[in-house]
Parts: C-alpha cells; structure tokens; sequence
C-alpha cells in the first residue's frame, strides 16, 4: 500500500483510509476481523466519526493489539444523546463524548483530533471565538491528541480552515452530488437551489397550509429552542421524527370510501409544469438498470433420526 504526506501533519498515511461508519450494523467479530484485514493490507488511518457506543467498541477491539499501526480520526462534536447522533459545540457534551471515545477505542491519545463537521461559514467563525475551540487547543496542548483536523463538505470553510493556521488537514468530501454544484451548507440546499424551490431543514411540526395564498408555516427545534417559520409554496422540507397519532377513520367515513371515486392527477395535468425538470429527465440520480433480486431456492430441512446419521446425509449433499 502506498502512502501520502497527510497535510501539514508530517505523517505518511496509506492511499486508502478505512471508514468505520456502519459497523454498529454488523457482528462484533465481523467488524474487528474487517480492522484486521485492513491492517494486513497496509491500511493505516481509520476515522471514527461515529458518536454511537457498539461502532467505537469495535474499533478498540479491532486496534487494541496494534495500536501503533493506526493513525485515527477523532471527531469532537459527534456526541450520544438519547440513544441518536447529536452535532452540537456545547463543552456539556463534547467533553464526556470524547473521553467516551478514548475509553472504548482503549487508548490514551488520538492523532487527528476533527473539530467535526462545519458547513457554515458563519459556524466556523463562531467556533473561532469559543471555548469548544479552546477545549481542542487544551488537548493538543497536553498531548491527548497529536495534531488537528477539520471535516467539512463546503469548500469555502475548507479554504479558512487551511488558512486559519491551526488546523493541519481536513477530510472533505469528494462526491458530485456536492461537487459539481455551488458551495452550499447542506444538500437540501442544493436541490431546493436546483427546483427554484424554498427549504426548510429538520422541521419538527407542520403548524398551518394556506391553501389560498399558497404559504406554508412550520416550525422546527434548534439547539437555543424552537423556530417558526412561514414559506412560499411550492417549497422543500424535510422532517424530523415526531410522535404524531394515527388518525382511525369513523366508521360511517370507512364504508363511505369504499364507494369514493377517486380522482388520478398526472404531472401533465398540473399547469405550467417543466415535465423535464420532474421525475427521471429532472433527477440527478440516473438508474441505470432495475432488476428484482435473485431469489434463493428454497432449504431442506435434515433429520435422519440422529446426529450422526444427519451429518452423513449433510456431507453427501455438499459433495453432490
């Protein structure tokens, strides 16, 4: 495996890094027999942006014997709350987020300490000026991690970041789905920008739909507390998860439907519709080729009265 000079942090890295995002998904043995076989292979850096307990429990097991070898990524800011990701800045939670990480990946240092994931320009500067940052500096300070890095999707805070002095190299995303539109703070962003659309990010309740005026009002919950906001249809949201009931019908409304007619509106039939902009012809994602998937033929079930005349029975079907 052939390394690089990872940005101004003098160290020589291999090509391809490891990226533990979804191992939580896996069997524990799984995982670290992965960590392994990518140490074999001279893989030597390993990120560890995942905050969840079950990811970073496999990352130490899989380099608690060599140490040594790996080069890894914390991320401060990526912290466990109410057993979800939480991104925030607050010292509350990145402190013993981090010190959860040093416990379970079973070490006493991490190399690249990652002021985690900063898309905002307006962000950035706000960290520049707070005891997060602070909090980082201690730690290089004392040694807990060895050098200073920054993630980032938004090539204008990529850009101070390397100019702010501090900050040694940056993991940054290579993806068209980014790369090939406008700096922007999140994706939602872009396709919004994209469909001449107003967006809204993370709403948590859909407050009013006017109809007649076509404006939509939600809100949505930020750290400092809840936000309101009124938009023009047509619009971009996304929502957060939220504990809305499920609305039964009455009876008499449940019958009613069986003899509804229901009225089937087309994209053609809505005025003024770029028919290019919608559906396939307008989506940056191209699909290629669909196909169901192959369906396994159906096991037999073994049991020839014992376990020894069982595996007999098993060892002649393997060989035919």
């Amino acid at each position: 495996m052939q390394t690089r000079r990872l940005g101004k942090t003098g160290l020589q890295v291999s090509e391809i890094g490891f990226g533990a995002e979804w191992l939580e998904r896996h069997p524990e043995e799984e995982g670290v027999e992965l960590i392994h076989y990518a140490a074999d292979a001279g893989i030597n850096i390993l990120d560890c942006w995942m905050p969840d307990p079950k990811s970073r429990d496999i990352i130490g097991l899989g380099i608690r014997d060599d140490r040594a070898h790996w080069y890894i990524q914390g991320h401060l800011g990526s912290t466990w709350k109410n057993g979800q990701y939480y991104r925030t800045r607050d010292l509350i939670y990145v402190r013993p987020a981090f010190e959860d990480l040093l416990t379970r990946l079973q070490t006493d240092y991490i190399d690249l300490g990652m002021i985690h994931y900063v898309d905002s320009e307006e962000e950035w500067e706000q960290i520049l000026h707070s005891d997060y940052l602070s909090y980082v500096m201690e730690l290089k300070k004392t040694g807990v991690i060895h050098h200073i890095g920054l993630s980032s999707h938004n090539p204008k805070v990529a850009v101070k970041a390397a100019e702010s002095g501090f900050v040694e190299m940056i993991l940054f995303s290579v993806n068209p789905a980014f790369d090939m539109l406008p700096a922007s703070e999140d994706i939602d962003t872009m396709f919004a920008e994209r469909f001449d659309a107003a967006q809204i990010t993370s709403a948590s309740l859909i407050k009013d739909i006017d109809f007649e005026n076509r404006k939509l009002t939600v809100e949505r919950e930020l750290e400092e507390g809840t936000e309101t906001l009124e938009v023009t249809m047509p619009c971009l949201f996304t929502m957060e998860k939220k504990n809305y009931p499920l609305r039964l019908p009455s009876l008499k409304n449940w019958m009613a439907s069986k003899k509804a007619v229901i009225t089937t509106l087309t994209s053609k039939d809505i005025p003024g519709l770029d028919l290019d902009r919608i559906g396939d012809p307008g989506s940056p994602t191209k699909v290629p080729r669909m196909f169901p998937p192959v369906m396994p033929e159906p096991g037999v079930m073994l049991d020839e009265g014992s376990t020894e005349a069982t595996v007999t029975k098993l060892i002649s079907l393997i060989k035919d």
